[in-house]
């Protein structure tokens, strides 16, 4: 029970720094604005992480693109707009949910084909495995005496 309680604090320690990675002296004194600078900055991706929201990133580009989102936000401009120039200045890799258009159009597609050719491979292996096992299954099948002579009389008095 004592290590139970030890993980769990440790993993609670570890998962508090990423909870507070927006520093006091970044927050916007207009709680509406800090709500949207944080909604966006959810949507937009860590250079440095990759792999976290410049929300959650302790790292020194993603707290300056934090900065940034709320300096746009104050000047007035809607969240569109900010996304926007965030997109034209550092491409669509910014975006943790790239929008779709032509050059991204494999990247929401993809997982979909890739799904609908396992299923027809699957369909197709499993008919050749029952056509294979029908042709097996009919080899293997003998006549009985009875229906070995019955097969001789029809073909030796050439009934059809």
């Amino acid at each position: 029970m004592k290590l139970l309680c030890l993980v769990v604090m440790l993993l609670t320690f570890v998962a508090v720094p990423s909870a507070i990675a927006v520093e006091p002296n970044e927050v916007l004194a207009d709680p509406a604005l800090e709500a949207r600078a944080r909604a966006l900055s959810k949507e937009l991706r860590c250079m440095v992480c990759q792999n976290q929201s410049i929300d959650d990133s302790e790292a020194p580009l993603a707290r300056d693109l934090r900065i940034l989102v709320r300096e746009h936000l104050q000047a007035g401009e809607s969240d569109r707009q900010v996304i926007d120039f965030l997109v034209a200045r550092y491409g669509e890799f910014v975006l943790l949910r790239p929008r779709f258009s032509w050059h991204t159009a494999l990247l929401w597609l993809g997982p979909a084909a890739i799904l609908v050719i396992g299923v027809c491979g699957i369909i197709v292996l499993a008919r050749r495995h029952r056509a294979n096992f029908d042709r097996a299954h009919v080899k293997q099948e003998r006549l009985t005496a009875a229906e070995a002579a019955r097969l001789s009389d029809i073909l030796r008095s050439g009934e059809g």
